[in-house]
This record gives C-alpha cells, structure tokens and sequence, in this order.
C-alpha cells in the first residue's frame, strides 16, 4: 500500500488525536483540582479553593472516562494488527 490510504487507520488517527486532548483536558483538570486544594488547605480553605476543587473535579470525572476507554480501544486494535499476518505473506 505504497500510495494508498487506508481510511481505518486515518480514522484511528483522528480519534488517537482526541483522546490525546481528552486526556489533557481530564487530568489537568485534576492536576488544578490538587493544586487549588494544597492552596486551599494551606490558607484555611478559602471559600473560592473548594468551589474551584469541586468545579475541577467535576470536568475530570466528566471528559476522563471515555479517552481512557478508547485509549484502550486504540492500543488493543494497534496489538491485533501487529499480530495479524500481513496480506501477501
């Protein structure tokens, strides 16, 4: 397949370039959340820190699941093709 494409692995792509956003936003998100509360604890907790933990938390538990799902998905899938005998051999 020297000139082709192959539109499964452009889609794998385009989904691996997702998830890889995904996850930057899921665990920055949680990263802020640790960060705000170390913040917050040293302070007293702040009314703002707690709001700013629980609202940071709240994005990380929303968008992490399904890019580390997929993320899954998209390293099975890679394994499979790796152990599938190429066509012509």
């Amino acid at each position: 397949m020297t000139g082709d494409h192959d539109p499964i692995l452009e889609r794998r792509s385009r989904i691996r370039r997702l998830v890889s956003i995904g996850q930057r936003v899921g665990y920055g998100a949680m990263a802020l959340a640790v960060l705000v509360f170390a913040i917050g604890a040293a302070f007293g907790l702040p009314g703002w820190t707690v709001v700013v933990t629980v609202a940071a938390l709240a994005v990380s538990i929303a968008v992490l699941p399904v890019p580390i799902v997929l993320s899954y998905g998209i390293r099975a899938a890679e394994r499979e093709d790796r152990a599938r005998p190429k066509a012509g051999e």
